[in-house]
């Protein structure tokens, strides 16, 4: 065995030949250990970039939902928009439904009238008539206002005139042109007055 001086040390040269094989050998099979593992590692590399979407793929199909959202959307604004329209055009068909007897039973009075010469029955009918249409819109929401003799309120009345009726009715409403109604708790139409000084 020969012997030889190393860092100092004294080393057998086949021992250190063969453990210089065994550790190249080491080294190869770690080599080769590592070599798999970085084979592995490129295969599990390849798996994830197989499994996340591409992005362009997923860029194409966010904006494919987008669109598809936004022309729904439009869809709906368009179809509450003609429903809203076919509202407000058909809006009024109860109310001229319920008009409809009070016209027919004016025509029946104004035929009367040319028929007949009893005053009393005349006046009746249309008493009456009267009162049908009142019921009629009392039904739909809409009241009288009852202003006269009360302070005036320019946000329920509009003063037309005014007239010196003494200290007592100085600011209230002392006569109605024109009847003001409410539909529920809003002004429909404003009533006319005449107002104290």
């Amino acid at each position: 065995m020969k012997q030889e001086k190393a860092n100092n040390q004294e080393v057998d040269v086949e021992e250190a030949a063969a453990s210089g094989q065994a550790s190249t050998a080491c080294e190869d099979d770690r080599c080769a250990n590592v070599a798999d593992g970085a084979e592995g590692a490129t295969d599990t590399l390849a798996d994830r970039a197989a499994s996340q979407p591409d992005p362009q793929s997923e860029a194409a199909e966010w904006k494919d939902k987008f669109l598809r959202l936004q022309a729904e959307f439009d869809n709906y604004r368009k179809r509450t928009l003609r429903e809203k329209m076919e509202l407000v055009a058909t809006g009024g068909r109860d109310v001229l439904l319920a008009m409809l007897p009070v016209r027919d039973d004016v025509q029946r009075a104004v035929d009367a009238m040319q028929k007949s010469d009893d005053l009393e029955a005349l006046r009746a009918g249309v008493t009456l008539i009267a009162q049908k249409f009142a019921e009629a819109l009392r039904q739909r929401g809409v009241t009288e206002m009852e202003v006269r003799d009360k302070e005036f309120d320019p946000d329920l009345s509009e003063a037309v005139a005014k007239f010196a009726a003494g200290e007592e009715k100085k600011g209230r409403v002392i006569d109605v042109v024109q009847t003001g109604y409410m539909l529920g708790d809003k002004v429909l139409r404003f009533a006319k007055v005449v107002v104290g000084e």
